[in-house]
């Protein structure tokens, strides 16, 4: 009777301990909108990288060299494909331009980069004012990434996106410091327009 009594005591307190700590659900972003549309309108346009969180800061390390970057999404020019061009300027100062393509899933959320079909992109809202989550996994590696129309969000946004990355067990955190001017472009060029969706 008394271990019958302690296990049920135990289940409700295991009951209340997940309610409390259970981390908050974010709405996944869909690529098909009812009018049929291959991507919805809003998620186009001009976007700044603004932080990364991953499970260790390994999986963070190809933005260390990272000062800011400034995305620009487009629809391509052919159905359910979107073009995005980056331009990365570095802690250096240089000016790094990226581009590539992303294939979308019809009814779900996933982006497929080309020429990386080990690589998914999954979309999410954000509570943030003008914000966006991304989820890039990979070949040996998973990483939340933050956007925002903003080059500089609220404080609120970026303690709003650690605690639920946190909360997810990715525990590293990379802020990216965006001290060299946001998207400035230079006509020093790497040769590093590839059609990979990573950074490094």
């Amino acid at each position: 009777m008394f271990h019958q009594i302690w296990a049920a005591l135990l289940y409700l307190y295991g009951i209340l301990l997940n309610s409390i700590y259970q981390c908050p659900e974010h709405s996944q972003l869909t690529t098909g909108g009812v009018d049929g549309k291959e991507f919805p309108e809003p998620h186009l346009g001009q976007w700044y990288f603004i932080a990364g969180a991953a499970p260790t800061k390994e999986e963070l390390a190809t933005f260390d060299p990272v000062d800011n970057i400034v995305f620009n999404m487009s629809a391509g020019s052919v159905p359910m494909q979107l073009q995005l061009r980056a331009t990365i300027r570095t802690k250096n100062g240089l000016c790094v331009p990226r581009k590539w393509i992303y294939r979308l899933s019809e009814g779900n959320t996933d982006l497929r980069t080309e020429g990386r079909p080990d690589m998914k992109t999954k979309l999410f809202s954000s509570t943030c004012p003008g914000g966006i989550m991304l989820k890039e996994t990979g070949q040996g590696y998973q990483r939340f990434l933050l956007y925002n129309r903003s080059p500089h969000p609220p404080e609120k946004c970026l303690e709003e996106f650690q605690s639920l990355t946190s909360c997810l067990d990715f525990k590293a955190f990379l802020l990216t410091p965006r001290n060299q001017g946001e998207g400035v472009k230079s006509h020093r060029q790497l040769g590093l327009t590839t059609s990979s969706a990573s950074v490094g």
